[in-house]
């Protein structure tokens, strides 16, 4: 397999299987695939045109056709192999090369599945591709994601090559942190040492910000400078063959708050107990409720959170929770949780009675239960 290809013939062979006997599960001709991810996952198509609308069309005995831009097509014939091409001009409509895909497959008329979840297929695209032909269409949200949930031992190993990349980077950007530190210096030496470790571009992130915006969810560095005292919020991902693997570090500048101690303690067993959980055959819910306990019983009785953690696995710009749909260790979910599953574990203490801390790991599930990949960058107080 050329190292610019991501996947194996008999790889793509057994997933378009799967995916053929969902289709007849779920008494379906054919579907209408725009989720990045899955494209990637059926097609090893990889490269940044996603931003424009790419429609892959697959028949319930595994043949495909792929619509998107007609300037895309050298980098079509250099990577997939298992789909015809149908290039539109920017002047032409996505919809009439998706017609004519479902012509030559068969599939006029029939009972047809559309990612309606997607965030790459606008309302325009989707009302036009489902107007112009006669058919019934059904919601086929989730189907392929719900398959990709499950990591072969191929995908394994390029998330552990991930999680390498991104533990060596987080290493090296920590190393940076200093009072007069910028933002973009540690922003550069992560990007820098996480490349040269073999990372690709990540879903997004990294996440790098100070204590006057250590609430905020989703946002990064922005030229700031770091002075003693600050508490220094880390979160990023090393990505290898697309596979995202995230972490994350609070680090404090010159000194640290009283008390800081206890939080660190929590986080810690927080993370643990998370992990703990994270067992083949239990549910999603359990991991919730294991991280919750740790809190209650240092004294945070009204301290919740929206999830501890969520999976990933393949993520494209602007995500690398794997896609449209996040599924997270929320309170109560009933996800069984299975061997190959990878969870971005979350052992967040901010904005609590307790002084500022927090953890998080890139989590595979084994037989053995939940193993931390990213188990190199030391957990405990990190004080530069």
């Amino acid at each position: 397999m050329s190292n610019t290809i991501p996947f194996p013939q008999e790889e793509l062979e057994r997933r378009l299987s799967k995916v053929s006997g969902i289709l007849d599960a779920n008494n379906l001709d054919g579907i209408i695939i725009s989720v990045p991810e899955n494209i990637y996952y059926l097609t090893g198509l990889d490269h940044w045109g996603f931003f424009a609308a790419h429609v892959l069309i697959m028949s319930r005995d595994g043949e495909m056709g792929l619509a998107c831009r007609a300037m895309e097509k050298i980098t079509f014939d250099n990577q997939v192999e298992n789909a015809k091409f149908y290039g539109h001009a920017d002047h032409e409509e996505l919809s009439d090369y998706v017609h004519q895909a479902m012509k030559d497959l068969g599939l006029v008329g029939g009972r047809i599945g559309i990612e309606k979840r997607s965030l790459f297929l606008t309302p325009r695209h989707a009302e036009r591709i489902q107007d112009g032909l006669a058919g019934e269409w059904i919601d086929a949200s989730g189907l392929i994601d719900k398959l990709r949930q499950i990591k072969s031992p191929l995908e394994m190993e390029y998330t552990r090559k991930a999680a390498k990349s991104a533990d060596r980077g987080m290493i090296a950007c920590i190393e940076k942190i200093r009072d007069g530190a910028t933002d973009y210096e540690i922003a550069a030496e992560y990007m820098r040492v996480s490349t040269l470790e073999g990372s690709e571009p990540t879903g997004f992130g990294p996440f790098i910000r100070p204590t006057t915006r250590l609430g905020e969810e989703h946002t990064t560095w922005r030229g700031e400078t770091f002075r003693n005292g600050d508490a220094v919020f880390l979160e990023n991902a090393g990505s290898y063959r697309k596979y995202n693997a995230p972490m994350g570090r609070l680090v404090y500048v010159g000194s640290a708050p009283d008390g800081v101690e206890k939080s660190v303690e929590v986080a810690i067993r927080g993370m643990k107990a998370i992990c703990g959980a994270l067992k083949p055959g239990c549910k999603a819910g359990d991991a919730y409720r294991a991280w919750r306990e740790v809190a209650a019983s240092s004294g945070l009785h009204d301290y919740h959170r929206h999830h501890c953690g969520y999976m990933v696995g393949i993520g494209f710009p602007p995500s690398w929770t794997g896609g449209s749909m996040v599924t997270s260790l929320f309170p109560n979910s009933q996800q069984i949780l299975e061997v190959g599953m990878v969870f971005h574990a979350h052992s967040w203490f901010t904005n609590t009675d307790l002084v500022d801390y927090f953890i998080s790991n890139t989590v595979l599930i084994t037989e053995n239960g939940g193993e931390v990949l990213t188990a190199s960058t030391p957990e405990n107080l990190i004080i530069k």
